[in-house]
């Protein structure tokens, strides 16, 4: 409350310039509103929501078994792990680090199952706009369809702990 009264007329409507900018303000909201259900439906890098509870720990078996059944090669210690076309695929984040490496096929639909064994991540794929949210004790299962070779890097977006830093991962995708 105040001590003095507020005089009559204080408040005025826009007028001039500062209508003409409430009008782009009001139309640019309006503008995004409208593209955030669009780019849901029609974007290709939004996950189709997915998701199953696991432990952790039985979800850590599952990619030690799918390493052991498809390792093809590793880089710096890494496993890299063709997965069959049209199959599955497991990436766990532990330890400030994506595992195992993946190598894909371009056109190609595939599974990806991501978990985290530790901590709750960020699963971001670059340079594609794949950004996801990775929590333990969830099997989150992503559909993708590499449209380009090349190698592409993972990187955890979510501040994990001290390694969080040098969390990387990689998915190799060949013609």
């Amino acid at each position: 409350m105040s001590i003095f009264a507020v005089p009559n007329g204080w408040v005025k409507s826009p007028h001039g310039a500062e209508r003409l900018w409430v009008g782009l303000a009001l139309a640019w909201c309006l503008v995004l509103s409208a593209a955030m259900p669009y780019w849901h439906f029609r974007g290709k890098q939004t996950s189709a929501g997915e998701a199953y509870e696991v432990t952790p720990a039985d979800f850590d078996r599952r990619v030690q078994k799918f390493v052991a059944a498809g390792q093809v090669g590793d880089r710096n210690g890494l496993p890299i792990v063709e997965v069959p076309p049209g199959g599955h695929g497991y990436m766990i984040g532990k330890n400030w680090q994506w595992y195992p490496a993946l190598k894909l096929k371009k056109g190609v639909e595939y599974k990806i199952h991501v978990s985290s064994a530790d901590y709750q991540h960020g699963f971001s794929l670059l340079p594609v706009n794949i950004n996801f949210h990775v929590l333990p004790g969830y099997d989150h299962v992503l559909t993708m369809t590499p449209t380009e070779a090349g190698e592409f890097k993972v990187i955890c977006n979510e501040f994990c702990g001290a390694g969080h830093h040098a969390m990387t991962g990689l998915i190799i995708v060949e013609e």
